[in-house]
């Protein structure tokens, strides 16, 4: 049975008489408001994306990642830093109400609330409305996570001495060391936590693989201290004092040459 103009009635469902093609409109008919996603605006996409990847490639060049020494157990003068996305958390952690005993609460339940509340901000705030005085809540709740996040990241970075960090992890040429020497083993006990393992140097301790110190001046430091190194630092004997100086002196020459 036919049943309205051009429609067949089947069932309790109608359809058109004639199938046909699912043909897309024609964008001319509303010029500058809308255009087909393939080509066109995927195109644009496409052209965007490029340009920050680029840009993004320059500045890796210019501006190359500030790599470190490999880690060092024996380092303990070494205070390890998070990413920069992760300063502010860092950060929340040194106050006494997020960490110690409280340290699941700074970790996981305050950020945890913090990033919910943001996650929960467009259930929150259902309005119609978009500009920003329409949206009270949602606006709020991200203005309070942005500045909460700049101030944080930022009172972490301004304690962080940079220059001595940079210093301390730069990456230095490695020497090949005899380990079995009885002058390494001096040194392994003596010495490594604060010079590195390798003479490699640390947060505590510069570089000895560098120095132009000779023997009698190493034995003079390791007994009277430099700078920041205090006095009484070598435990050991005259012998064992010798063996270590001449195991530096001869790893330096070798760094050298």
């Amino acid at each position: 049975m036919h049943r309205g103009k051009g429609m067949k009635f089947v069932g309790d469902s109608r359809i058109p008489a004639e199938k046909k093609p699912n043909i897309p409109k024609d964008y001319s008919e509303y010029p500058g408001r809308t255009e087909a996603f393939w080509p066109n605006f995927l195109l644009k996409e496409w052209l965007v994306g490029a340009v920050f990847l680029i840009g993004f490639l320059v500045l890796t060049v210019v501006a190359p990642s500030p790599l470190e020494k490999m880690a060092d157990p024996t380092d303990a003068g070494y205070i390890p830093l998070p990413d920069w996305y992760f300063l502010f958390l860092y950060q929340f952690l040194k106050y006494e109400f997020a960490s110690g005993p409280y340290i699941v609460l700074g970790a996981f339940v305050i950020p945890g609330l913090a990033f919910g509340a943001l996650l929960l901000a467009p259930f929150l705030d259902r309005g119609p409305g978009r500009r920003p005085f329409q949206r009270p809540i949602a606006n709020a709740l991200m203005l309070l996570g942005v500045a909460a996040t700049i101030w944080l990241t930022w009172e972490a970075a301004d304690h962080v001495d940079w220059e001595a960090r940079a210093e301390s992890g730069k990456i230095v040429e490695t020497v090949e060391i005899d380990k079995e020497k009885p002058g390494y083993k001096i040194f392994k006990q003596n010495c490594a936590s604060c010079h590195g393992g390798n003479l490699e140097g640390g947060n505590a301790g510069p570089a000895l693989t560098e120095t132009k110190k000779s023997v009698d001046e190493i034995k003079n430091i390791a007994k009277n201290g430099i700078g920041t190194m205090p006095a009484g630092q070598f435990k050991g004997s005259e012998e064992e004092l010798q063996q270590l100086a001449e195991f530096i002196k001869s790893v330096s020459e070798k760094a050298s040459e």
